[in-house]
C-alpha cells in the first residue's frame, strides 16, 4: 500500500532523496508518510503499524538525516538477530553513499568483530538487548552519547522477557530531554503505554491501522483438526498450494520434527528456531528467499525477522499461545501489497483460543471442511 505523497514532500534532505531515488523508492507507505516528518523535526513518537508496512525507513530516514547535524550516534534496539540484520541491510543501502558507519551487536556471533566496529565510531548501533548489555558490562561502549533511540517491535521485546534489559538500557542513555525516542510496535499493550509515558517526552502517537489489524490482502481460513491428523492435512495443502510456504510451530523440537516430515513428503524444507546458530538461521533464510527451500518451518521467536517478499501461504500448524502473535505470523504473507493466504489448524479443544484471535482481529475466520 502506498500514498499519493512522494518522498520529496516529506522534508527529506536532497542527498537522502537522491539515495532513495537510486533505490527506486518513490512513494512512502502510510507509516512512512506520517512518521518521517515528525521524526525529522526531532519529536518523540510512538508508531503503531502492522508488520510489513515499512517501519525501518520510517525511523531510518529521520535518524540518518538528523545525525548529520548532531554529535553522537543513533541506537536501534530490536528483539531478534534476523531483524537486526534486516535493519542493517536497509541502513547500509540508504546510507552507503553518505559514508554511514553501522555496528551490529547481536548474540550468536563473535564479540571481536563487534568490538572493532565500535572502535570505528559508528553513526548507528543496531543491537539486540542481551548483547548490548554484554558490551556495556564489559565497557566496550558507553551510551551517554545516544542522540536518537529507536525501539522496534517493542511489544515483541516485552513478550520475550527483555523488560529487565530495557530498563538497564534506559538507565544508560541520556534522559528523555537529552535524546529523541521513537518507539514502534504492532500492538499497544499497557506495558508499552507505560514505557512511552515514563521514558519519552510528550510522544506523538501515529497509528496507521487499528491494533490487531491483519495485512490488507491476506485471506484466512481455519481447519478444526485432531492433533494426529495435522501432518496428513498439511501434506494435502502443500500439494493444493504449490507456492512458497511458511509454517509455524509452537516449539523448537516441533519445528525440527515437522521440517523432517515435510522433507519426507518430497518437498524442500528447512527450519529456523532458537536452537539453531546464527549462521544456520541466515543460511536457512537465504535458501528460502532464493527458492532453494520451498517450505520454511519457524517458531515465533523467528517470526519477526522473516522479511521475505513472495510468501504465498502461511500455515499455523500450531495456534500461537498469544493472539497478537497470530497477527504477526500471518503478516509474513501479503507483504508490500501482494496477495496472500493464511491457514490455521485448531484442535477441537482450542475453540476458546480461536475466539480470542477473532476478538483481537475483529473478524470471524471461516472454518473449512476437512478434505477426505
Amino acid at each position: 500500500m502506498q500514498t499519493n505523497t512522494s518522498f520529496s514532500d516529506l522534508g527529506i534532505a536532497p542527498d537522502l532523496l537522491a539515495s532513495l531515488a537510486r533505490l527506486k523508492y518513490t512513494y512512502p507507505t502510510p507509516i512512512q508518510e506520517k512518521a518521517i516528518p515528525v521524526g525529522i523535526e526531532g519529536k518523540d513518537l510512538v508508531g503503531i503499524a502492522q508488520t510489513g508496512t515499512g517501519k525501518t525507513l520510517a525511523f531510518g530516514i529521520p535518524m540518518i538525516q538528523r545525525l548529520a547535524s548532531l554529535s553522537g550516534f543513533g541506537l536501534v534496539i530490536l528483539p531478534t538477530r534476523e531483524l537486526a540484520l534486516q535493519v542493517e541491510e536497509v541502513y547500509k543501502r540508504i546510507g552507503q553513499s553518505l559514508g554511514l558507519r553501522v555496528a551490529v551487536l547481536i548474540g550468536g556471533t563473535a564479540m571481536g568483530p563487534q568490538i572493532s566496529a565500535l572502535r570505528n565510531k559508528p553513526n548507528v548501533i543496531i543491537a539486540t538487548p542481551g548483547r548490548l548489555i554484554d558490551h556495556l558490562e564489559q565497557r566496550h561502549l558507553t551510551l551517554a552519547h545516544t542522540k536518537i533511540l529507536v525501539l522496534d517491535e517493542a511489544d515483541r521485546m516485552l513478550d520475550m522477557g527483555f523488560a529487565p534489559q530495557l530498563k538497564k538500557i534506559f538507565a544508560a542513555v541520556p534522559p528523555p530531554t537529552g535524546r529523541q525516542t521513537m518507539l514502534f510496535s504492532a500492538t499497544m499493550p499497557p506495558e508499552i503505554m507505560k514505557m512511552a509515558s515514563g521514558h519519552m517526552k510528550l510522544p506523538i502517537s501515529i497509528e496507521v491501522a487499528p491494533q490487531g489489524t491483519t495485512a490488507e490482502k491476506v485471506t484466512q481460513e481455519i481447519f478444526i483438526v485432531d492433533k494426529g491428523s495435522k501432518i496428513r492435512l498439511l501434506e494435502k495443502l502443500l500439494t493444493k498450494y504449490p507456492v512458497s510456504t511458511l509454517v509455524f510451530t509452537r516449539t523448537k523440537f516441533g519445528a525440527k520434527r515437522l521440517a523432517r516430515s515435510i522433507r519426507d513428503m518430497r518437498h524442500t524444507a528447512v527450519e529456523i528456531h532458537g536452537n539453531r546458530s546464527l549462521a544456520q538461521r541466515k543460511e536457512a533464510l537465504a535458501g528460502f528467499k532464493s527458492g532453494k527451500f520451498r517450505v520454511l518451518v519457524a517458531t515465533d521467536i523467528a517470526a519477526r525477522g522473516i522479511d521475505v517478499v513472495g510468501i504465498g501461504l502461511v500455515v499455523n500448524f500450531d495456534l500461537p499461545t498469544d493472539p497478537g502473535d497470530y497477527v504477526h505470523r500471518i503478516g509474513r504473507t501479503a507483504r508490500a501489497g501482494a496477495l496472500g493466504h493464511a491457514i490455521s489448524f485448531a484442535e477441537p479443544n482450542q475453540r476458546g483460543d480461536l475466539r480470542d484471535i477473532e476478538r483481537l482481529i475483529k473478524k470471524q475466520i471461516p472454518v473449512s471442511r476437512l478434505p477426505n
